[in-house]
Order: structure tokens, then C-alpha cells, then sequence
């Protein structure tokens, strides 16, 4: 019965795709959540009132249904079934949902959940957001109550005046989103085109906050010397400081999960002065990636190479490195990806998750975005340039809800210029194994190499565009040394 239901469905369903490719039931839709948390953090109680029935509802992870301890119907005792993360509602579907789940143990799921304060938690949707699959233009508000003192920080849009109040619609999906619980510090920080909603989270290890806050300030303000603004105009950004780790790195850890939002999380090391939290490379490299939508695994490369390009460009631009040191940097890691597994295409590199390909992975991309830049440059007698493109196609698809490939990506950047560039690299060197050779372009760019050190010729045929790729941001480089306090 419910498999002829199902396969009905699909047919009616599939039909208005061929004619406007959006599903017939991706009308507009609201669903109503309400998540009260209570005074221990320990428990969370969801009531979910659905715009129309809904027969099932789905969890992200497959673990989610542990931590569930009752669920019911709103006045009422439906049927309800397991099955993995799915919960099975009556098949004429219900319009209102209770649950509970033990926050406490979800927040053992967190991988620094040791280090944290008894006062805030960290516990993904992943485990405790049950809802209906979202279509279209399908969203969830979410309203938080909350005990008094405590706080929320979650990646989804907010609601402009009404506290607590967010916004859940489609998105990649690309890793668990954070969720933070507590008495955390909260700031949100302004900078170019963008406020960052930045939760400090509370850890055993001694902090100096405001230090900290300085540092994701400079790194993302890094970003806008791209094309003038932040990429994203509100994403949340966690920072979690951790003394003692495995790394000795002033940034031990960090990454972009866009799940309902876009989140960037940034694990430190306290003890570190801010002008050395200013000085590494990680923070700028995971703000660098919301310059670009979300790729599918196997086109990582691209998404992987034009965070490497840019931190070194921007850390340049901002003042941190020189243009020698940048360069360095730059033709350095190319070996690296020269070298690293030859037989190998950057696609089947990235697809295959092949570990001994890692720097592959992340300069094959590098060498791309550099390629691009240079042609883009040279054409137009630089009106146009890599900055200029990405700038064009933030205002158009950013922040997007979808998984792009690669080939859908560079189409897309090849129309918002003058003429085709990366649609043609991407067809030499995305299947080819080996490494896109830069040895010409450098060349000519005017780096010279001996033993593996880079020096700069002057007079050089492309040494214009070397010095306007990195030249230095005057303003910026000296209001961040002023916060380093330099």
C-alpha cells in the first residue's frame, strides 16, 4: 500500500518536472517550530506545527534517534514508527509534533565537548531537528525559548526584530552545523558589507576576548580586499579556544559548514598573542571559501585552490606577507602539488579522497585561480580580474542554497565576463593527469627560481599584474597592525 502511494507520488511528481523543473509541491510554505531549552541545558523540548499534514520526518544524523526520549502528537496519539533517521507519521499525515531530546547527551557529540564550560554546550540540529523534507521556497521558523541569561547561536537567517526567531530553508547540507547553548560571549562585528554573528565559546582555558574578537575582525576584513565586501552579509562564526591540543598552531582547526546557513568554526590556542592569531593563514583561508558556493566532493580542487590562492593574495594585500614571502609561499605549494601523486587528474585527486593527494587537492586549484587571473588581467588591461568576476557572481548566487559542480561553476563565472577563461582551463587540466604546469606563466610574471627560491625579476612581461595582484592595502595593512598593536 504505501510503496503504490510512494510510486504514484513519484509519478505526479516527476511529470511537472519535465515542463519547469521545480516540484509540483514547491510552493511556498512555513512550518512553525518552538525549541525550549531548560535551565541546566539538559533538555530540549520541540513543538512542531507544520503548514500542511506531513507523514514523516527526517533527522541529518543517523544517530539522532538515540538521544530521542518522547514524542507525540499535539492532543493527539498518532502511530508513529522508527525507521533509521526517519520518524514514520500516520500516512494521512499529522500537523502538529511534541518530541524531547536529551540535550546533554547531544552535546557529548561535539568534538571538543571536554574543554567546554559547564555554562554553554555545543549540539548540532543534525541530532535534535526533526522535520519534513524543504522544497522550494519551504522554510522553518524557529522561535528559541530560552531560561534567562542564556543565549543561542545558530547558522540560519534571523528574523530582524524579534529575539530568538530564525529562519531554516534549503542549503548544501555539507557538514553538522554548530549550535551553541550558554552564557557564551556573543558580539557581532562589522565589517566590509557583512556583520559576523561571533560566539565565543566558553572553554577551561583563559581567554583575553577581546584579542580574540580583534583577530576574526582583521581575518575576515582580509576577505573584503577581494571585491570590497565580505561574501556572505551575516554567517555565523564560532570560535572555540582549546590550550594544550595536538597542533601547536596558533589556528589549530578550522572549517565552512553550510547546513541551514553558512558557519565558519575556528579552534585557537588562547595563549597565543593576537598578532600572532593575526598572522596565520587558516582564518583567511576558511573566510576565503564563502567567495565561492559549494562544490561537490569531486570538484573540491577548486574550492580547496582558490582559498590557497587567496590567503597568500589577501594576507599580501593586507600587509602580512611581502610580495617575496608571498610568492615563495605560492610557487612552494605548486611543487607540493607537482610532486603529489603525478597519475592522477585534480578530479580523480579530489573524488577519491585520497589522502597521499591532499596537496594536489589544494594547489591544482591554486594553479587554476592564478591562470585565470593572470588571462583575465592581461585581456582587459586589468578592468577585469579574478576579484572582479568572483564580485559579480557574489551579487548574483551568494550564499546559495545548492551543491554546484565544478563545470556548473566555471560556466557561470565564464558569463559574468567578457569572454570564456574558465571553462577552457577547466577542460584542460580537470581530467588530465599530472599538474597544470605554471612554469611559463611564472615565468613571465617574472619569478626566477634557483634550488627552490624564488626571486623577482624586474622588467619582466606580466610584472605589472605580478605587483597588482598582491599590492598592498596601504589603509587596511595599518589599522591591522594597530589592532596588533604594532
Amino acid at each position: 500500500m504505501i510503496q503504490n502511494r510512494l510510486a504514484t507520488l513519484k509519478y505526479l511528481v516527476f511529470l511537472p518536472l519535465l515542463w519547469s523543473g521545480v516540484p509540483a509541491y514547491a510552493e511556498a510554505v512555513t512550518h512553525h517550530y518552538t525549541v525550549t531549552i531548560d535551565y541546566s541545558l539538559s533538555w530540549l523540548w520541540v513543538e512542531a506545527r507544520f503548514s500542511r499534514p506531513v507523514d514523516s520526518v527526517t533527522a541529518r544524523s543517523r544517530n539522532a534517534g538515540r538521544y530521542l526520549r518522547d514524542v507525540r502528537g499535539c492532543g493527539e496519539d498518532p502511530n508513529i514508527r522508527m525507521r533509521n533517521r526517519r520518524m514514520m507519521l500516520p500516512d494521512d499525515g499529522i500537523r502538529c509534533l511534541n518530541y524531547t531530546v536529551d540535550l546533554k547527551r547531544v552535546a557529548e557529540e561535539f568534538r571538543s565537548s571536554r574543554s567546554l564550560t559547564e555554562n554553554n554546550i555545543v549540539a548540532s540540529p543534525a541530532y535534535w531537528l526533526w522535520r519534513p523534507e524543504l522544497f522550494g521556497d519551504a522554510e522553518i521558523q524557529i522561535d528559541f525559548r530560552l531560561p534567562e541569561n542564556v543565549r543561542v547561536s545558530v547558522p540560519w537567517r534571523q528574523v530582524d526584530g524579534a529575539a530568538n526567531r530564525y529562519l531554516l530553508s534549503r542549503s548544501p547540507e555539507s557538514a553538522y552545523a554548530p549550535a551553541i547553548f550558554g552564557k557564551f560571549d556573543y558580539r557581532e562585528i562589522q565589517v566590509p558589507g557583512a556583520t559576523l554573528r561571533v560566539a565565543l565559546v566558553e572553554t577551561t582555558a583563559e581567554t583575553n576576548n577581546d584579542a580574540i574578537f580583534k583577530f576574526v575582525k582583521a581575518t575576515a576584513t582580509d576577505v573584503s580586499l577581494a571585491y570590497g565586501r565580505f561574501p556572505n552579509p551575516s554567517p555565523q562564526v564560532m570560535v572555540v579556544p582549546v590550550s594544550g591540543g595536538r597542533s601547536s598552531d596558533p589556528v589549530s582547526f578550522g572549517r565552512v559548514v553550510r547546513d541551514g546557513g553558512e558557519s565558519v568554526e575556528l579552534f585557537i590556542d588562547p595563549d597565543q598573542p593576537v598578532e600572532t592569531l593575526i598572522g596565520d593563514w587558516k582564518a583567511t583561508h576558511e573566510f576565503s571559501h564563502l567567495m565561492l558556493p559549494y562544490l561537490h566532493s569531486e570538484y573540491h580542487w577548486i574550492s580547496e585552490g582558490f582559498a590557497q590562492y587567496y590567503q597568500n593574495v589577501l594576507l599580501t594585500r593586507a600587509g602580512e606577507y611581502d610580495e617575496l614571502f608571498a610568492w615563495q609561499k605560492i610557487y612552494a605549494g605548486y611543487e607540493r602539488g607537482r610532486k603529489s601523486r603525478p597519475e592522477l587528474s585534480p578530479s580523480a585527486a579530489a573524488a577519491g579522497d585520497v589522502r597521499s593527494a591532499r596537496m594536489k587537492v589544494y594547489w591544482s586549484g591554486a594553479a587554476v585561480a592564478l591562470m585565470a587571473d593572470v588571462a583575465l588581467r592581461e585581456r582587459s588591461n586589468g578592468d577585469e580580474t579574478l576579484d572582479s568576476i568572483l564580485g559579480r557572481f557574489q551579487e548574483c548566487c551568494l550564499p546559495s542554497q545548492k551543491v554546484w559542480t565544478g563545470p556548473e561553476f566555471f560556466a557561470k563565472l565564464d558569463s559574468l565576463a567578457i569572454e570564456p577563461v574558465f571553462m577552457p582551463l577547466y577542460r584542460r587540466y580537470a581530467n588530465t593527469a599530472g599538474f597544470p604546469d605554471t612554469s611559463e606563466l611564472l615565468e613571465r610574471l617574472g619569478l626566477r627560481v634557483e634550488d627552490g627560491q624564488v626571486s623577482l625579476r624586474r622588467n619582466a612581461e606580466l610584472q605589472e599584474i605580478r605587483e597588482d595582484i598582491l599590492r598592498t592595502d596601504a589603509p587596511i595593512a595599518q589599522w591591522r597592525g594597530q589592532l596588533a598593536g604594532h
